[in-house]
């Protein structure tokens, strides 16, 4: 039990001391570009999914 005691002290010491974090505009910056490029390839996995769907569809029906 010391010793996980021990690695979270000298974590959190770390994590102080040696991490240099960035600024809270920065921070914020970034995360819009994040959200923005993950609403992007969620529109376009879900528009390549439609077009397989059709694709498939177009497929089926042309074999029945």
């Amino acid at each position: 039990m010391t010793k996980l005691v021990n690695y979270i002290s000298e974590a959190f010491h770390e994590l102080k001391t040696n991490v240099t974090w960035p600024e809270w505009a920065e921070v914020q910056r970034l995360t819009i570009v994040v959200a923005i490029f993950s609403i992007l390839f969620a529109l376009l996995t879900f528009g390549v999914d439609e077009l397989f769907v059709k694709a498939l569809d177009g497929f089926f029906n042309l074999i029945k």
